[in-house]
């Protein structure tokens, strides 16, 4: 017996696959049309950029603009048609002087006047990082006032601190919910940094302007063969000058070099994508643990519907922390390999540039979904004082059996001390009595420790180090700089507003 085969015709991503990103709006900030139209943005304020300085018509610039318009492109079109040249900006562009020809025919030789595939593609990519970081940093914001509130809230609420899965010392929730504060302040801080680091990429051919110079030859001054500028300016100066517009037109930094076979910016951007991964997977991992039916000390918000099984109807699974940890475990292996595309030959690369492209969308949109997530589970994230005591008793006193041991050390030494609690401890689990039993049973510990010292030593809730103190220290302290003020920008004519689009599955 034949099945029939399901032919299908290759539509867009829906997301069913990576539920994390379905729906968010990083997702959309990120899908092949927004793509396409930051691609058509650039075009047109390289157009501006050129008008502004006299080498394109403004009539021309104006032309561009008008036709730069996601919506009139067919995407699977320039798709097709970029097998034959590797990437989508040759067909991109000859679509786009088709329509400004049939708007304005003089206007159409001006279109990419001078430039390249991948000064285009650059600058859009980079117009594109922009615009998702700034989705992921307002998540990442929300997320971090939520758990400041929480960490205030709880900054003496005492709870198990747990290392290698087992019961340690006593600490307290606040605490921990201003180690997920912390971390999240220090990803805003790098994806902050990396945002406001997002150049324009303007490099011609082989990374030397050439082409923009030479089509803007009959309108700048003349140079000696060197291309240096000389007092009465020329291509040099020209140079200087264009790279400053176009940057402003598109409000990027502006690149000290043509950066084609020089990746930092994808790599930095890589970077600030990790750790935002990262710092969000410590939270959810977290959450998880916490969420155990054994362990029950916090718990997801309650929404009618969410979590429940295909096969279990009692269960309400995390699937908020589930979604971030998703992301957290994919976003590191894609940022590891855009890293690895620092790794470029020659003045531009056969491969590795285009290799980045769907590794950096896919980690941007992983990592801003986490983000959205994780600002839902930090407002709505419920912990259980009560439940977070029952379990700190669950050892007995045995949680502060550090604590015992630094009091006998002075009296009997430290390694006696510490034997004898360990002692101590086990025979307390084996025999099924608390520590203060035990301990009361041993000539060593009363000679030393009447029974109210024993008692009061041995209570875990007043065994909190710093916690509070901590807690209210971090919370204070604002989140590192990692950026200078930018430098005043040129006086050049302010951006038009970007072209928005609308992406739909």
């Amino acid at each position: 017996m034949t099945h029939p085969t399901t032919v299908f015709d290759g539509g867009p991503d829906a997301g069913l696959f990576s539920p994390v990103r379905a729906g968010t709006p990083v997702e959309e900030a990120v899908c092949e049309r927004a793509w396409l139209q930051a691609m058509l943005d650039a075009e047109a304020a390289l157009a501006r950029a050129q008008a502004g300085l006299g080498t394109v018509p403004a009539a021309a610039a104006d032309a561009i603009a008008r036709a730069a318009r996601a919506e009139r492109f067919d995407l699977r079109t320039l798709a097709l048609r970029a097998r034959e040249s590797a990437n989508p900006v040759v067909a991109l562009v000859g679509a786009l002087t088709a329509l400004v020809a049939a708007d304005d025919p003089d206007a159409a030789e001006y279109v990419h006047r001078g430039s390249t595939s991948q000064d285009i593609l650059d600058t859009g990519t980079m117009l594109m990082c922009r615009r998702a970081l700034r989705l992921v940093l307002d998540d990442l914001e929300r997320t971090a006032a939520a758990l400041a509130a929480l960490a205030g809230r709880h900054r003496a609420t005492v709870m198990t601190g747990r290392t290698l899965a087992l019961h340690a010392v006593p600490t307290t929730f606040g605490l921990k919910a201003a180690g997920w504060h912390r971390l999240v302040l220090d990803a805003a801080a790098r994806v902050d940094a990396a945002r406001r680091a997002l150049p324009v990429s303007l490099g011609g051919a082989a990374g030397t302007l050439a082409g923009y110079l030479e089509f803007a030859a009959p309108h700048t001054d003349d140079t000696d063969d060197t291309g240096e500028t000389g007092e009465t300016g020329g291509a040099g100066a020209y140079a200087e000058r264009l790279v400053d517009a176009f940057a402003a037109e598109t409000g990027l930094a502006r690149p000290a070099l043509p950066w084609h076979a020089l990746r930092t910016p994808v790599a930095d951007t890589a970077a600030a994508l990790a750790l935002t991964a990262g710092a969000l997977g410590k939270l959810a991992a977290d959450v998880q643990v916490l969420a155990r039916t054994e362990i029950a000390e916090a718990a997801e918000p309650a929404v009618a519907g969410r979590g429940s099984s295909s096969a279990m109807p009692h269960k309400r699974n995390p699937v908020l922390s589930t979604l971030i940890r998703s992301a957290a475990v994919q976003v590191p292996p894609l940022t590891t390999a855009l890293t690895q595309c620092l790794v470029t030959e020659d003045e531009r690369s056969a491969g590795v540039w285009h290799a980045e492209w769907l590794m950096l969308r896919e980690a941007l949109r992983l990592t801003g979904g986490a983000a959205r997530t994780a600002a839902e589970l930090a407002e709505g994230l419920t912990p259980d004082p009560a439940r977070m005591l029952h379990n700190l008793r669950l050892t007995g006193s045995q949680v502060v059996s550090e604590r015992l041991a630094a009091r006998l050390a002075p009296r009997l030494g430290r390694t006696r001390a510490k034997d004898l609690l360990a002692f101590a401890s086990l025979a307390a689990g084996r025999e099924g009595r608390t520590l203060l039993e035990v301990l009361s049973g041993l000539p060593e510990i009363t000679a030393h420790l009447t029974a109210g010292e024993l008692r009061g030593l041995l209570d875990p809730t007043a065994y909190l180090g710093a916690a509070p103190a901590l807690t209210t220290h971090a919370l204070a302290t604002p989140a590192r700089a990692l950026t200078t003020p930018a430098p005043p920008a040129p006086a050049v004519p302010a951006p038009a507003a970007p072209h928005t689009t609308s992406c739909t599955v």
